[in-house]
């Protein structure tokens, strides 16, 4: 569970800013947690994508080997995954096909069905396509742009995957914009507005000084010192 003001603030918030305040909370910088590729955005002017893992993989390179029947119940099956358990809820699906993706998942179709079941936004290292005919105010952040969905099918559900070097299990708590995305760990979930508000805080004296003319290695020298001091 995540408290409404929680959500409402991380929202709001860049995924930059949450990977620093994830090192503050943590103590540290980290090179894991969070992508390490490109990402192309259905819309880069929409705020962050912020939910709970569903998990999926994909491949589109070659035609599912089970029959027609079975990959239809399967799709299905995903579809009430998708909106199942405690919400709000984002997809992360790994294309195993990546970092060579053919086939498009996410397109029109996909984006007015998603939206239409709730799923607040997509995590792909997949293909996008259909740019200019999606539902507006769901995003997509996705590895590429193409223009076919090729063999594209549902292999896997509900299990830990990898997107862009990010290791991503069912339930994590997930934040991507048109930067990329990070895991929020369950146990810093509630830890995250304080440390937003100190990081934030922290920049200030440093742009300020930044941004005023004369300024010199000196004036920085002090605005580190001042930062440093905000607690």
């Amino acid at each position: 569970m995540i408290a409404p003001e929680t959500l409402a603030l991380l929202r709001r918030t860049d995924t930059p800013t949450i990977c620093n305040a994830l090192e503050h909370v943590m103590g540290g910088r980290t090179a894991e947690g969070f992508t390490k590729a490109p990402v192309v955005c259905a819309d880069v002017t929409l705020p962050p994508i912020v939910g709970f893992a569903r998990t999926a993989r994909i491949r589109a390179s070659s035609p599912a080997q089970q029959p027609a029947a079975e990959v239809r119940a399967l799709r299905m099956a995903y579809y009430e995954y998708a909106v199942s358990g405690e919400g709000p809820t984002v997809v992360v699906i790994e294309d195993t096909d990546w970092p060579h993706c053919i086939g498009g998942f996410w397109g029109e179709m996909q984006v007015a069905q998603h939206k239409g079941l709730g799923v607040a936004g997509t995590l792909t290292n997949g293909v996008l396509r259909d740019l200019g005919m999606l539902d507006p105010g769901y995003q997509v952040i996705a590895g590429s742009v193409g223009p076919s969905h090729a063999f594209v099918h549902i292999t896997a559900i509900d299990i830990p995957i990898s997107v862009f070097g990010m290791q991503v299990k069912p339930n994590d708590l997930i934040h991507a914009d048109r930067h990329g995305g990070v895991v929020i760990p369950a146990a810093h979930i509630e830890k995250m507005p304080a440390a937003i508000d100190i990081v934030l805080r922290k920049e200030q004296p440093i742009l300020r000084a930044a941004r005023t003319p004369g300024f010199t290695p000196e004036k920085l020298r002090a605005a580190w010192l001042e930062a440093d001091a905000i607690k």
